[in-house]
């Protein structure tokens, strides 16, 4: 029947019935209006009839237009977990054939929690071992978990779902996720730099290349592909995330065999050599890899290690990735000075680290990431014009000349004291970049308070971090400020006019973290911080009193006090913030939450 006539048949089956409609799996966004377009298949007598739609893609639970009640899926707990993988596994009447139920029990159990609570990864697992009812099966797939299992089931729902994205960008994308290590929580802004520097990420003329690859990390994450394990308070989006166990065994097995990537995982060397079938890779992962020598094609794209030992690596000139953590380099100038098409130079917690002047040449780096990694970085690094993300930690010097004005990021974590003259030509140096939208500066020692003066011509800033800034007076004026700002966290010796004067005014400020204030009263006024969810303020320890008049901070959610040494009583106006849903305090001495009024009626 066409589409037509398969609406109209249930319509006149269901019209006057109650009824339960369950369509499930549902893949498309467009399935509801095809099957409503010429007719109402399912039609509405308010009489208790419901559609229960299921799907793995928000934005088709969300498409439907009729009153929705959308329902996400959460991961079992470990009771729930047990229960659904013993249902299968070792339904009930198959355990009064089994002399050892005990003992598949307890192997059991071990299995269920290597699932992590997914409900498809316990199901096809499960069905798997019911067919095996012996223990010697069970041990021998829990200790050689994963590569035993037999997942050919799970792989063709992989596989559908694989073939499934829209593009082969988000293909590769996908496959990518291989190149981290198993149970690695991954940092999005991360692997959104590796995406951009192999080419995944399409121009577009609306969206800047980062904004096109977070809308990739919803998409994956939307269809369960990836599990979401933080987010940004101040945007909401998705900042880490991991991938489950299985779906990473069958990226790697994918990628090998499509010639994306090779991940070697032997303490003998280069792992599995590739089969007749299996294409030469362009991108090779090193993970538990303890050999002397490492080989690789010439003319590799990607080179990915983790805990490497101490090694030299091979001079790559095709490579657009080098991406190694917690390892100990030998000799880099030499590897990397000719690699002149690299995009993305990432060494984090890396020993023995030195960049060599020559860096210079390489005019399509994008990002320097250096995070926890003591090396000092040449001045002729700021020539390269194509630079966007910088990450640094310990000693930064601020060139006095600079060429390169398009920085988007910049972070210096742990940096060193350098020197009054240094942070002037700090504060300089930063001045010149009006594009960044990312400042986060961590300081041993105080920084100078004219750090403040020259965020006012960082339009495009929306994330703001300046710990250890020496005592200033008062804050710029609200308009000195970025009018995009979504987060700000300042800590500072001593800050003596109220900041709240200034920073309610800002419209868009969503997470605000203030540290240092040294005043006796704060107030926050009628209509201030329209938007602001996430208020945390330290070290307050001469503040006495703080207002909050009706209207002020609306969606407010939740607020941390700590080092209020003289208040004596929490603000009643607390009481007027219709959002807010937690309230931390700590060190706070004076303050008795059982004899408190204020407390007890938040409670």
């Amino acid at each position: 029947m066409h589409e037509y006539d398969v609406g109209k048949k249930i319509s006149v089956f269901l019209q006057g019935k109650r009824y339960l409609v369950v369509l499930d799996d549902v893949w498309e966004a467009d399935t509801w209006e095809q099957l409503n377009r010429t007719t109402k298949a399912f039609p509405d007598t308010a009489n208790g009839g419901r559609v229960l739609l299921t799907t793995r893609k928000v934005d088709v639970a969300n498409h439907v237009e009729m009153p929705t009640h959308v329902h996400y899926l959460k991961h079992l707990d470990e009771k729930k977990s047990w229960e659904l993988f013993c249902s299968k596994a070792l339904p009930s009447y198959r355990r009064s054939s089994l002399s050892d139920v005990d003992e598949f029990e307890i192997i059991g159990r071990k299995l269920a929690r290597k699932c992590d609570g997914l409900p498809l990864a316990l199901t096809v697992l499960a069905g798997y071992l019911s067919k095996n009812l012996n223990t010697q099966s069970w041990c021998n797939v829990l200790l050689g978990w994963p590569s035993t299992k037999n997942v050919d089931m799970m792989r063709g729902i992989l596989a559908r779902s694989y073939k499934d994205l829209p593009n082969h960008h988000l293909r590769s994308c996908l496959l990518y996720l291989a190149a981290f290590t198993e149970d690695c929580i991954i940092d999005v802004y991360v692997i959104i730099s590796l995406w951009i520097a192999e080419g995944f990420i399409p121009q577009a003329s609306k969206y800047e290349q980062e904004e096109t690859a977070h809308m990739y990390v919803v998409e994956l994450a939307q269809r369960s592909l990836v599990q979401v394990v933080g987010r940004s308070k101040a945007h909401g989006s998705i900042e880490k995330i991991r991938v489950h166990d299985i779906l990473h065994d069958w990226c790697i097995e994918e990628a090998k065999q499509d010639g994306f990537l090779h991940v070697i995982h032997k303490t003998l060397g280069q792992g599995d050599a590739p089969s007749i079938d299996t294409k030469t890779s362009y991108r090779s992962s090193y993970q538990d890899f303890s050999g002397q020598n490492m080989e690789a094609p010439h003319n590799l794209r990607a080179l990915i290690g983790f805990q490497l030992p101490p090694i030299s690596l091979p001079k790559l000139r095709f490579l657009r990735v080098l991406h190694i953590e917690d390892s100990s380099l030998d000799d880099l100038s030499s590897s990397i000075c000719g690699c002149i098409h690299l995009r993305c130079l990432r060494l984090v917690r890396c020993k023995g680290v030195t960049l060599p002047s020559s860096i210079v040449k390489l005019l399509y780096l994008q990002t320097i990431d250096m995070t926890d990694t003591h090396s000092v970085l040449p001045e002729s690094i700021w020539d390269i014009p194509s630079l966007r993300h910088v990450y640094l930690c310990w000693e930064f010097y601020p060139p006095r000349c600079v060429q390169q004005k398009e920085l988007r990021t910049f972070r210096l974590q742990h940096g060193i004291d350098i020197g009054k003259r240094c942070n002037l030509d700090m504060v300089r140096f930063l001045g010149k970049m009006t594009q960044l939208s990312t400042l986060s500066l961590d300081m041993y020692k105080c920084m100078p308070v004219e750090m403040l003066d020259i965020i006012g011509s960082m339009p495009h800033l929306f994330d703001i971090h300046l710990n250890s800034l020496r005592a200033l007076d008062k804050l710029p004026e609200s308009h000195h400020f970025p009018q995009s700002l979504r987060s700000f966290h300042l800590a500072a010796d001593a800050i003596n006019q109220d900041p709240m004067l200034v920073l309610e005014k800002l419209k868009c400020l969503v997470v605000l973290k203030l540290e240092g204030y040294s005043g006796r009263t704060m107030s926050c006024s009628t209509l201030g911080f329209p938007r602001l969810r996430n208020l945390d303020l330290y070290n307050f320890s001469y503040t006495e009193e703080w207002t909050i008049e009706v209207g002020a901070m609306p969606k407010l959610t939740h607020v941390i006090l700590e080092g209020f040494l003289k208040m004596s009583k929490l603000p009643e106006g607390l009481l007027n913030l219709p959002s807010l849903n937690s309230l931390e305090l700590e060190d706070m001495p004076l303050i008795s939450v059982r004899d408190s009024n204020t407390s007890k009626e938040l409670q």
